[in-house]
């Protein structure tokens, strides 16, 4: 949500951002806000002009009264009566605007950073960099659902039965390995500096609000019913969330945590959910990594973030690129993203395994979360990022550890997390 004085002041660059998005369809909703603005404000003018008028009208009574005017005193007592009929009606007036003003505000796009290259959609992102050599063996690498059954680690038809398709058990070598990529990621993150943290899984509608636009909000969150909760799509929801409504000090900023979740997604879409694999289903877990900072220093934290999931990723034999988003593959509230791909040797393309957000102040103002600077408070700038996404993970290391006789390789860092093991193998 972007600062309303921006719309009053310079809406045709509201207007120009949502082009650059390739969001004509909302241009209407600038000239609409603008408008009710502008009575809003007309309305609480008048209403505070009322009162004060009502406030020096009551004080005249009683000296009236003492100066033996009862007439005058009489004649005042009317007219604040008459007030109080007029100042009700312009409150429900506010109350009745106000929350027109702020559900359309939310739907209209946070500005877009400079940097971001102009596109429609994700096919238009572009490629900043790779990491690593993306490696083709000579041998064959199998789908990654049959090299995970072939030992014994995955069964989704008993979770068809159980929950339905897009869920999924993992079970032996390959379930500890999803645990102890997980565990690896919490401590590599501990090491930067970042505080541990495990978040309610369930948040109020309020927050999902706050975090997100309605928009995503249809197409991932899962409502329990009956109830004003929602099962998390992402820690981030629940992390950001812990700051609603709190005013921080300033020199307790940066805040920098990491935190561990399941995560809940209904993927609506024409992608669809995945049939037989793990790349895209309703359930998996996740490390994140998400800070809150001073606005100046955004752009510095934003680039240690993904930064840091390059990092990991390489230190599991897994090779990555990073790929800038372009306008139109950014969520309302984003800023600049940039994802993480890892490389498919069995596909021969990378596909994405993470991805980095600067927010700006956009959660912060649905959120009302504040700093405590020495010139008054601001809204802080929040980001977010995936460390590793358990699924897509497991998906990237098994066919990059992957050997002819169907073993995999376990990296050095994994090791300690493993038993010691080096490889993984079909137990019989």
């Amino acid at each position: 949500m972007i600062d309303i004085a921006i719309l009053r002041e310079n809406p045709e660059a509201v207007k120009e951002n949502m082009r650059k998005k390739f969001q004509d369809h909302k241009l209407h909703l600038v000239d609409e806000v603008v408008a009710l603005d502008k009575e809003y404000r007309e309305v609480l003018t008048k209403a505070s002009d009322l009162r004060a008028m009502r406030n020096r009208l009551s004080k005249e009574i009683g000296q009236f009264m003492r100066e033996g005017k009862k007439a005058e005193a009489e004649e005042n007592k009317r007219q604040v009566t008459s007030m109080a009929d007029e100042l009700k009606s312009l409150e429900e007036k506010e109350n009745e605007l106000a929350p027109k003003i702020r559900e359309i505000m939310m739907k209209i796009p946070n500005f877009i950073d400079d940097s971001v290259p102009i596109g429609k959609d994700d096919s238009e992102n572009v490629e900043i960099q790779k990491y690593g050599d993306p490696y083709v063996p000579e041998y064959e690498i199998p789908y990654h659902a049959d090299i995970i059954e072939n030992l014994n680690g995955l069964d989704k038809a008993s979770a068809g039965r159980t929950s339905g398709n897009g869920f999924y058990y993992l079970m032996g070598d390959i379930a500890r390995l999803s645990s102890a990529m997980l565990s690896y990621a919490r401590d590599f993150m501990i090491d930067k500096g970042f505080t541990y943290c495990i978040p309610p899984f369930m948040i109020r509608s309020d927050v999902v609000t706050g975090v997100m636009s309605f928009d995503e909000m249809e197409a991932m969150m899962y409502k329990i019913e009956g109830e004003d909760l929602y099962l998390i799509g992402t820690s981030e929801h629940s992390m950001i969330g812990k700051f609603k409504d709190q005013i921080i000090k300033e020199d307790e900023l940066p805040i920098t945590l990491t935190s561990y979740s399941p995560c809940f997604r209904k993927e609506v879409g024409a992608h669809g959910i995945e049939e037989r694999g793990i790349y895209r289903v309703h359930q998996f877990e996740k490390q994140e990594m998400v800070v809150l900072c001073k606005m100046e220093d955004g752009m510095e934290w934003y680039n240690k973030m993904w930064s840091y999931t390059v990092e990991l990723f390489r230190h599991l034999n897994i090779p990555v690129r990073t790929l800038e988003c372009c306008s139109g593959d950014l969520a309302d509230l984003k800023v600049k993203s940039c994802d993480v791909e890892a490389w498919s040797p069995r596909q021969q393309k990378y596909f994405e395994v993470g991805s980095c957000s600067i927010l700006g102040d956009a959660q912060a103002r649905r959120l009302s979360i504040r700093a405590k600077g020495k010139e008054g408070n601001y809204y802080v700038c929040t980001l977010n990022n995936t460390v590793l996404a358990s699924t897509r993970a497991i998906i990237a290391f098994i066919e990059n550890n992957y050997n002819a006789d169907g073993t995999i390789n376990i990296p050095e860092a994994l090791r300690p997390y493993m038993g010691g093991k080096t490889k993984i193998e079909k137990r019989k």
